[in-house]
Formats: structure tokens, C-alpha cells, sequence
């Protein structure tokens, strides 16, 4: 192992901070390390709001449901996938625009999450913790308008950053048979290893909770799925002006 999969492989997610504030050439570095991710035809179709303002941040939180790491975190980032520099870029060069395909919007969602979590793992080799808030999506028209997104931004992710006040442990991941499939999809292995996922799973939330939890993770994922959530997406993406034809 080296000392950059060692420091990938330990990740926990921290929703508990101290009082230190985040140095800005710290978060610039992060930044630029972010601006390296991987990025399809170099579009970089992505933008990052940060949020440091308390009254802000207190009414994402409401927002998010209500996280309580989300306003008390010393900043949060909120990640974009951002088709409005596309759109610029065309129209200062007179030229049209398809951004109404489902692509564009898979490469800005993809570029964005590249971004974040190439941003995470530089925060973490500086001592920093971080979690990801999907809540940022429960109301997106409000977070639109807090954060004055334009046209053709939508924001995807938020993340919570600072350093650990806490040390919770880590969460196992799914076996590596029923995720890494030699030449194939082989789905004979799926039912076996979620019953072995199940069992690890198990035992980890009986010791987390001290036996107030023992759900294996496809009782979660069935409970998890079992609904539909966040059904003003779709409208939200169209009203932004990209039409998913």
C-alpha cells in the first residue's frame, strides 16, 4: 500500500467539528486539486459555492433536513453541475447550443462528483474531515435561490468541511466478488456476497449501537427504495432550462 491508498482507504465521514477554522490557502490548494479531477472533453462542467456565512449555512441545514453539521461545520461546499459556462462559451463564440440532450447532463454530473471527491481526499491529507449532504437536493428551488444559481446549475452535492472532533469507525463496503467482475458481469455471485454483506453489516451496527440496530444492508437498501424521493428533480432541472429530450 502507499501512503495515498492507505489515506483513501481509510475514509470515515465526519459530522462532528472543532472550533479551528480552515485556513484560505488551505481551501485554495483543495481548490486547485479539485480543478484536477478528471474532466470528460474538458468541459469542467462544474462550479463550487462556498458557504461560510452562519445565517446561510442555518438555512441550508433547515433545508437539508435538518442536519445539524451543515450550520455548525466551519464551511460548507455546495458542487454544481454547471452548463451555464457552456452555454457562455457558445454564445460568445455565435454559435448554438445542444444542451438539452440527457449527456451533457451525465458528463456535468460526472465531472462534479469527480471534482468533490478528488477535493475530499486532498482535505483529508491535510488532517480535515468532510461529509457528503445529498439534503441539499430535499428543496432545490430554495437552494437555487439562496445561493443565485443561474440558468442551467444544479446543484448536486454539498460537503461539509473541518477537522475531526470525532473518530467513528469505519463503515465495510461490499465485498470485492460482487464489485469487481472478471470479463463479465458475474451475476451468480450477487445473492452470496450481499448474504455475507449482510452478516458484516450486521454485526457492525449491533456493536455501533449496542444492539439497538442489527439491520443488514439489504433490509436498509429495501426500506431505503421502497419509495420514490425527490420527485421535483425532474421539474427543477427542466425549469433551469435543460429539457431532458
Amino acid at each position: 500500500m502507499t501512503e495515498t491508498t492507505i489515506l483513501i482507504q481509510n475514509h470515515r465521514s465526519i459530522r462532528k467539528y472543532s472550533s479551528k477554522p480552515i485556513n484560505d490557502a488551505i481551501l485554495q490548494d483543495l481548490f486547485l486539486s479539485a480543478q484536477s479531477a478528471s474532466s470528460s472533453h474538458n468541459v469542467q462542467a462544474y462550479s463550487i459555492i462556498v458557504v461560510k456565512d452562519k445565517e446561510k449555512k442555518d438555512k441550508i441545514s433547515k433545508l437539508a433536513g435538518d442536519q445539524k453539521w451543515v450550520r455548525e461545520c466551519p464551511v460548507l461546499l455546495v458542487f454544481c453541475a454547471d452548463l451555464f459556462k457552456m452555454k457562455t462559451a457558445c454564445e460568445m463564440n455565435d454559435a448554438p447550443y445542444a444542451l438539452n440532450g440527457i449527456e451533457n447532463l451525465i458528463v456535468g454530473i460526472v465531472d462534479t462528483a469527480l471534482a468533490a471527491q478528488t477535493l475530499l481526499i486532498g482535505a483529508e491529507s491535510y488532517g480535515l474531515g468532510g461529509v457528503y449532504i445529498g439534503g441539499i437536493r430535499n428543496d432545490v428551488n430554495q437552494v437555487s435561490q439562496l445561493l443565485e444559481l443561474p440558468e442551467y446549475v444544479i446543484p448536486i452535492a454539498g460537503m461539509c468541511l473541518g477537522y475531526p472532533d470525532d473518530n467513528p469507525g469505519k463503515k465495510p463496503r461490499q465485498p470485492l466478488s460482487i464489485v469487481v467482475h472478471d470479463e463479465y458481469y458475474r451475476k451468480d455471485n450477487i445473492v452470496p456476497g450481499l448474504l455475507d454483506y449482510d452478516d458484516i453489516m450486521s454485526e457492525y451496527y449491533s456493536n455501533r449501537t449496542d444492539g439497538e440496530k442489527t439491520s443488514g444492508w439489504t433490509e436498509l437498501m429495501a426500506e431505503y427504495l421502497a419509495s420514490e424521493r425527490r420527485l421535483d428533480l425532474k421539474e427543477f432541472i427542466i425549469e433551469k432550462g435543460i429539457k431532458i429530450i
